[in-house]
């Protein structure tokens, strides 16, 4: 075999012994990569018909509405999952290969914030999650332009304010593949007008009251800003008893304590006059007299305003 022969042979087996590893391993690769899936994409809207039964106390509302679900995969009610709340009854409206639509009624999980209540604003949430499925395998997706409340829908005593929509992951075990969910928000206010009627205009005018028995120098207007005492302590209990008991000062708590601090004022003062009457000391009479007419009304003015001021000042539920 000449030199140049050997020389062929040996690039040839070279050759094949550096290819044959490279080409084992790409072969390898391929074998073990695994498919990868596309998740599903399910479109949801919803249409609410009407809110019914919001109570405070127990932080529920009902809630009844129309779910549409549109995906290139079939999908139905059973794969989703209200996660704040208890659906009542369901009822198929539409059912096809790709499209599918329920009437739900439903018991919502409500979370009040009542730090500004009487004049309290909230979110009536509707949270819907794949049951078993991660983002993985099935992706929701809103359209805020279809979601809709319908402009019959009444909640009495309150005013709706807006309806949004959004998409978020959840997950609840650490490390885990999150879950995609479809938030729908409902703003709604208390009616102002009526706040103002049934709690603010009794208060006030028991408080006017109490300010104008200021001019009267006898000792007999003791009894009347008593009684004004009383009926303030009253009305306070009829408002507050509609609420739950929370571990922070409602605006409503702020107002009344801003009230009773004007009536303790002006009952001090009356008791004074009852003193200095029974030891005939005129002087008294006439230097408390004129300190209370004074000083009770610009403190009490005072009190009120900042009161105001800094709930004005603070941000509302956006």
């Amino acid at each position: 075999m000449s030199r140049i022969a050997r020389y062929l042979l040996l690039f040839t087996l070279v050759s094949i012994m550096i290819a044959a590893p490279v080409a084992a391993g790409v072969v390898s690769n391929d074998s073990v990569q695994p498919g990868v899936t596309t998740p599903a994409i399910v479109k949801i809207s919803t249409y609410v018909v009407d809110f019914n039964r919001f109570d405070l106390l127990a932080g529920t509302v009902g809630v009844d509405f129309y779910l549409d679900m549109a995906s290139d995969t079939p999908v139905t009610i059973d794969d989703l999952e209200l996660m704040n709340g208890e659906i009542s009854s369901i009822s198929i409206i539409k059912n096809t290969s790709h499209e599918t639509e329920y009437r739900i009624v439903a018991i919502l999980t409500a979370e009040p914030d009542l730090s500004r209540f009487p004049f309290d604003q909230h979110r009536i949430f509707i949270r819907l999650e794949p049951k078993y499925k991660s983002e993985q395998e099935m992706v929701l997706v809103t359209d805020p332009a279809e979601d809709i409340l319908d402009p019959e829908a009444d909640l009495p005593g309150w005013t709706f304010t807006s309806v949004t929509s959004s998409i978020s992951n959840s997950s609840y075990v650490t490390d885990e593949i999150p879950f995609s969910r479809a938030v729908f928000a409902y703003g709604i206010e208390r009616d102002v007008t009526s706040t103002i009627l049934k709690f603010f205009l009794p208060i006030m005018l028991i408080i006017i009251v109490s300010l104008a028995s200021l001019l009267m120098k006898v000792s007999s207007r003791l009894g009347l800003n008593a009684s004004m005492f009383l009926a303030a302590v009253l009305i306070h209990w009829r408002v507050a008893d509609n609420i739950p008991l929370v571990a922070y000062a409602t605006f409503l708590d702020l107002f009344m304590i801003t009230t009773y601090a004007t009536l303790v004022m002006v009952l001090v003062s009356g008791i004074l006059i009852l003193k200095y009457t029974e030891d005939n000391d005129t002087a008294r009479i006439k230097q408390v007299h004129y300190w209370s007419l004074r000083l009770i009304p610009a403190i009490s003015i005072t009190m009120y305003f900042l009161l105001f001021l800094v709930f004005l000042i603070r941000p509302a539920l956006s």
